[in-house]
């Protein structure tokens, strides 16, 4: 028999107080603050939870690890509130889920990863071989991308190791905890770009996934 999802309600009442409510880091009690998917079980009228009956499994999963790394509740408020009512109803059969568990790895082999690895000179080969992979849609892909992405972890533990003796050495040098702050000024600085272009893309794999549950 076919798998069947019933569609859930919207309460209204809810969804108004959640413009009052700024989206925070971690699982909560019933008392003001929640995270994303807490947002989306509230005002679907569930019992108060982080892993909504509402939603998508695979999506959720996805934004409760991106709830959690984003650095505070107004960046959480300006990506991950735009999403919240989309995500109501997301949960659907189990091969629709599967896809989009399928779309959200192939982001980041093929995407989130190479970027990262572009700002590390030594690594950028590696990561043009993770972009240049076939899409991940199925097992047979998956396992092709295996390998290349050993190989990068590889690479990249040995330039992040390398990194840190240098800028451990260079700090010793230029007096300690001022060269430390403003080396992390600087780099904070230069990955501004990469960070809203990632977000950007993150949020353009989450539309494909909820865009999945329409063309099931």
């Amino acid at each position: 028999m076919p798998e069947t999802i019933t569609a859930p309600a919207i309460d209204l009442d809810r969804l108004a107080r959640l413009t009052t409510i700024s989206l925070s880091k971690g699982a909560h009690e019933p008392d003001g603050q929640m995270c994303a998917m807490e947002a989306v079980a509230y005002i679907s009228g569930e019992p108060w939870s982080d892993h909504p009956e509402c939603a998508c499994p695979v999506i959720s999963d996805f934004l409760r690890s991106w709830n959690d790394s984003l650095p505070d509740n107004a960046t959480r408020d300006r990506l991950l509130k735009p999403l919240i009512l989309k995500l109501i109803g997301t949960r659907s059969p189990s091969a629709v889920e599967q896809a989009r568990g399928y779309l959200a790895l192939d982001w980041l082999v093929r995407v989130s990863t190479p970027t990262w690895l572009d700002l590390i000179e030594c690594c950028r080969e590696e990561g043009a071989a993770l972009r240049a992979l076939p899409e991940i849609r199925d097992y047979d892909s998956l396992v092709a991308a295996i390998e290349p992405c050993r190989r990068a972890e590889k690479r990249a533990a040995a330039a992040w190791a390398a990194a840190w003796d240098a800028a451990r050495d260079a700090a010793g040098v230029a007096a300690g905890a001022a060269a430390w702050v403003a080396a992390g000024d600087a780099a904070g600085d230069a990955l501004k770009s990469t960070v809203t272009a990632l977000q950007q893309s993150a949020i353009d794999l989450l539309e494909r996934m909820i865009a999945l549950e329409v063309a099931s």
